[in-house]
């Protein structure tokens, strides 16, 4: 099966690196002098696995996201830690935008257990709808320390309760509720001694992350190519013919021999004479995999134009847009920054703020700016036209990101509506 990957996410000191610090333990990805250096008063703190930063070390929390790897018999994974302060929001979202799956931690300990109707953490309610918004395909809830409750059946009923009618309420499409205790590993990779522990008798966490599916490639929308690296002489003649290889990665659609292509923005057509996969073998090539593009003909192309498929003419300056603002400053109409789409960048002016979303319930709400770590929706006037899907057809072509002119800082993460 193909490489899983994704995120963790919850509220603050739900157990998040604790957990991720268990699965490369119990899967045995850590090496024993990696292990030995997470020491703290003779135990071990699983947490400091992915808590790098001297900061996330000395205050015990999540600051930015840690991709960690690990593989089973079954499948490969990789694991980001994101943070779970309503600070660091915008290093969430970075990490949920690419993600296949997300595990939502929620810390039994913080809740009112024994109350059938009680209420979530806002972290965890705002957290699993930004899960929605960025349209992550698969998300799990794991209901944390419940060895450190005194009726861990009831705790777990109470809560998956509340869950349910959450996810119900705010049309989330939950692939499952499991009881975990990240600290113990129970019901994390190894199944607990007592059998039927919480009353639950389903799958091990890993088992339930050993078969989520993948994010579908965007192999039925057609070909659209963004280019990375021109090799301007072929060091594999025999398989180019001594012309160009145009180098990317395939954002949506496939390319073949043969196939016509339309250069953007030039506007100019040519014939696909050999396409080359990564190790350099002739052969098709589908949205998600490198690829080198061989043309017919000598045509003028550079790193960040587009090769699109014949007849594909969605191209737009004007872009009703979702963004997630992680500048300092905050996000004003009219003040204008670097896009980059694919690896092409143009001008791109904020017209005018159209609402910013309350990040507990998605609410839109009148606003004349974003603050760091809002989300909101607003339109772009861009300098240039660029080949723009929305996000919800195509994670590729519907990304962008805002960089500041003068600093040279990432200032916000934009999906296109």
């Amino acid at each position: 099966m193909d490489a899983l990957k994704f995120i963790t996410c919850g509220s603050v000191d739900d157990g998040k690196s604790t957990l991720i610090g268990r699965l490369l333990v119990d899967t045995r990805a850590v090496l024993q002098d990696h292990l030995a250096g997470v020491q703290r008063q003779g135990q071990t703190d699983l947490a400091l696995l992915t808590d790098g930063l001297s900061a996330e070390r000395e205050q015990g929390i999540t600051i930015d996201v840690a991709y960690r790897y690990f593989s089973t018999e079954t499948r490969k994974f990789i694991i980001g830690d994101a943070p779970g302060h309503e600070q660091y929001t915008r290093n969430m979202v970075t990490a949920a935008s690419s993600a296949d799956a997300a595990v939502v931690l929620v810390d039994a300990t913080k809740l009112d257990w024994q109350n059938p109707a009680l209420d979530l953490l806002p972290q965890t309610r705002r957290h699993s709808l930004l899960l929605q918004l960025l349209r992550v395909p698969s998300i799990v809830f794991a209901v944390n320390k419940l060895d450190a409750v005194d009726d861990a059946s009831m705790a777990f009923k109470h809560i998956s309760a509340a869950l349910q009618a959450f996810a119900r309420n705010a049309g989330l499409d939950v692939r499952a509720t499991v009881p975990v205790s990240a600290l113990q590993g129970w019901n994390v990779v190894d199944a607990p001694e007592q059998a039927g522990w919480c009353g639950y008798h389903g799958p091990t966490l890993l088992d339930i992350l050993e078969q989520l599916p993948v994010t579908a490639a965007d192999t039925a929308l057609p070909l659209a190519f963004p280019v990375q690296w021109v090799e301007k002489f072929s060091s594999s003649s025999d398989t180019s013919q001594g012309r160009r290889v145009f180098w990317g990665r395939v954002a949506a659609g496939g390319v073949q021999a043969g196939d016509t292509v339309r250069i953007f923005p030039s506007g100019q057509s040519a014939t696909v004479a050999q396409v080359l996969n990564h190790v350099r073998q002739p052969g098709s090539v589908v949205a998600g995999h490198s690829a080198g593009i061989v043309l017919d003909r000598e045509v003028d192309v550079s790193r960040g134009d587009w090769l699109l498929a014949e007849g594909q003419d969605q191209t737009s300056r004007e872009l009703l847009a979702t963004v997630a603002w992680m500048d300092d400053e905050p996000l004003v109409a009219g003040r204008v920054y670097w896009a980059l789409h694919g690896h092409r960048w143009v001008k791109a002016r904020v017209k005018r703020i159209v609402h910013r979303l309350d990040i507990n319930t998605l609410a839109e709400e009148d606003a004349t700016q974003l603050e760091p770590n809002a989300i909101g929706h607003v339109e772009l006037a861009l300098q240039e036209a660029i080949p723009a899907l929305s996000f919800a057809r195509s994670r590729g072509l519907g990304s962008l990101i805002l960089v500041d002119t003068a600093s040279h800082k990432t200032s916000g993460a934009v999906l296109v509506n």
